[in-house]
């Protein structure tokens, strides 16, 4: 087995961070064996580079290596990608044609964007790796075949199981061992090394004098996020070795190639609850401004009730709701009702027919109110879940799509409040 430095140099590898080093050093160790990989990484990190180091180290290394982008191939033909079919199968297939896993019998195939896959191909993927057979489209026979899968994707696979999109058995199948590829922005040791070494293939490719920075404008550039992660740092190389003059690059330069306040807001998710969190936000700042908007129709209605129905026909309910609609606030404005001592008996005037106050509308004015009564937001929450779970009897699932929250969510809430 070879050493990681020379890894390193056969592959192309350029870098010394402990993560990076990590995921090197754990795909060395799992290459004799024949279990599957799943690699883990952001677009653009260089995750083609474990399935080739994994093929390279086994025992399968003079046999097939096949990469296969899952995302780019249509749905409707991956099937026939993938296994093969018969002559005849659909139309067009006027020959039998072998897929990637016969071809790579004894080999090693890599499944890039493996996340992509339709859920009737991973049934069939799943068949594979269980018991290594398969059919090819149109046919009834079963094959059989030697293949070590290693896949590759940069979607959050738990989150697309949660959501269906995803076979939960087949997640665990493919994820014996994880490798996990940091982003370039945690690996701010080697963006300049990576750099150097672009810099220096375009100079030699294009024939041209190697371009370098300006102290600060390494510094920039260590510190700049780099969304694109190595594929953008690459480009960005080729893009200053090609256009640029100077074959000193200042900070200024890199500020206008690389300005910071041109990039697109992006959300990171530091934790598995992130977007949810965000959704139940959302939620209940809606259901603040709906609150509000009735309490408004409700004192509108209830200063209506007030000025045209006789006094003497309040009864004791009645009273008690413009009570509570129309109690005192600590600012105690103009626009809130005084306190309703004229609904009590024993405070009323002699002539009870007469209102103790004047209710025109120039005294009480019934537009929106600006600013909404202190209100809890985990009451809110608690109430609008029991009016979810109520409505769909119980369902979950039904009532977290109703939320807009995910099942998860719902179950920790649910657990929280006790419900």
């Amino acid at each position: 087995m070879d050493s990681l430095q020379t890894i390193k140099q056969r592959f192309g590898i350029i870098g010394n961070n402990i993560n990076l080093n990590r995921a090197l050093e754990k795909a060395i160790q799992v290459a004799p064996t024949d279990i599957s990989v799943l690699v883990i990484g952001e677009s653009g990190v260089g995750k083609e580079f474990i399935p080739k180091i994994i093929h390279n180290q086994s025992h399968r290394k003079h046999n097939a290596y096949i990469a296969v982008n899952c995302g780019a191939i249509p749905e409707g033909t991956i099937d026939s990608e993938l296994f093969g079919h018969e002559k005849g199968a659909f139309t067009g297939a006027t020959q039998t044609r072998k897929g990637y896993f016969e071809v790579a019998d004894g080999g090693t195939i890599f499944l890039d964007e493996v996340g992509e896959l339709p859920l009737s191909t991973q049934v069939r993927l799943l068949r594979i790796l269980e018991s290594g057979e398969f059919m090819k489209v149109g046919s009834s026979d079963v094959q059989k075949t030697n293949v070590r899968v290693v896949a590759a994707t940069n979607v959050k696979l738990k989150e697309a199981v949660e959501k269906g999109k995803f076979r939960e058995d087949l997640y665990y199948r493919l994820n014996t061992v994880q490798v996990d590829l940091p982003p370039l922005r945690e690996r701010k040791e080697d963006i300049n090394l990576l750099f150097r070494k672009f810099a220096s293939d375009f100079a030699s490719k294009y024939r041209m004098p190697h371009i370098e920075l300006s102290p600060e404008a390494a510094n920039y550039i260590a510190n700049y996020p780099w969304p694109g992660n190595i594929r953008q740092l690459r480009n960005f190389a080729e893009q200053v070795s090609v256009v640029e003059k100077d074959r000193v690059i200042s900070i200024e330069k890199i500020m206008q190639l690389l300005p910071l306040n041109n990039m697109m807001p992006t959300v990171t998710k530091s934790s598995e609850g992130g977007k949810s969190d965000f959704m139940e936000r959302e939620l209940l700042f809606k259901v603040l401004l709906d609150m509000k908007k009735d309490l408004n129709d409700l004192r509108a209605l209830t200063l209506d009730l007030i000025k045209n129905k006789d006094v003497n026909e309040f009864n004791g309910n009645t009273q008690e709701l413009i009570q509570r609609v129309y109690r005192e606030d600590a600012t105690d404005d103009a626009t809130t009702l005084p306190s309703v001592n004229i609904f009590r008996p024993e405070t009323a005037p002699q002539n009870f027919a007469q209102p103790a106050y004047d209710y025109s509308d120039d005294i009480y004015d019934v537009s929106p109110i600006e600013e909404p009564e202190s209100l809890s937001l985990q009451d809110n929450e608690k109430e609008m879940i029991k009016l979810a779970l109520e409505k769909h009897r119980g369902k979950r699932k039904l009532a977290a799509d109703e939320l807009g929250i995910s099942e998860r969510t719902l179950y920790r809430k649910i657990k929280q409040y006790h419900l």
